[in-house]
């Protein structure tokens, strides 16, 4: 597991398209697997899930990224990898799952 976070400053929905964008068309085997955003009051919540395959690891590997803001106050961005090992009981080779966050980092 890798994980990555971050305070922005800029338009929500541009930052969130930016993203899906962004991975989408930053690898061929990358897919959009799950979506959900919430609004309560002021605050808003937006999280994906993508998957890609990871050449490396010789495996597919998650990144979920959670967007959070409240009224006009800065961007919460949290993003976590996972399923990039190939090991049973302790992790081993997770290249993949750091190799996925640069690339967020890179559109950011």
């Amino acid at each position: 597991m890798a994980k990555l976070e971050e305070t922005l400053s800029g338009n929500f929905n541009q930052i969130l398209n930016k993203i899906e964008t962004g991975i989408l068309q930053g690898s061929i085997s990358a897919s959009l697997e799950a979506s959900s955003d919430f609004v309560a009051g002021s605050a808003r919540c937006s999280v994906r899930v993508f998957e890609r395959f990871s050449y490396l690891g010789g495996n597919r590997l998650s990144m979920s990224v959670t967007l959070f803001q409240n009224n006009e106050g800065p961007i919460h961005l949290c993003a976590v990898t996972s399923g990039g090992s190939q090991a049973l009981f302790f992790k081993i080779n997770t290249f993949g799952e750091e190799a996925f966050l640069d690339k967020l980092r890179e559109i950011l």
